[in-house]
């Protein structure tokens, strides 16, 4: 069995971290320049207090799509951060919420109604 190296996969994991991240930066900077500090959803209010939990929410969901008026970007809280990303994965497997999945019904209870009622008639 080969041997992994495990000092050439910390440096890997280490470059692909600070590479996202330099990404990251450079469109949150932006992002919170152009938007007012609220998320988009629920409305909550940030400061520089607690900015760490607003993030920066790609519509198109491409984090490569960066244009520099902001079209593709929308502030969003981390929960509904989550929750948006939750509700795409929920979309591209088929699945979702019992409100979402809206099937018909399977039981008639009135369906033999017609044939009592025929069955009475004189």
């Amino acid at each position: 069995m080969k041997k992994i190296d495990t000092a050439k996969l910390d440096r890997i994991t280490a470059e692909a971290r600070r590479a996202a991240e330099t990404r990251n930066q450079g469109y949150r900077e932006r992002a919170l320049k152009i938007y007012p500090w609220i998320c988009g959803r629920c409305g909550r209010e940030f400061t520089r207090t607690n900015l760490r939990e607003l993030t920066v929410h790609h519509r198109d969901h491409n984090h490569d799509n960066n244009p520099p008026d902001g079209s593709n970007w929308e502030l969003l809280c981390v929960y509904c951060h989550d929750n948006e990303h939750q509700r795409q994965l929920e979309a591209q497997a088929g699945t979702g919420s019992a409100s979402e999945r809206v099937t018909g019904a399977t039981h008639s209870p009135f369906s033999v109604l017609k044939s009592l009622l025929d069955d009475k008639k004189p």
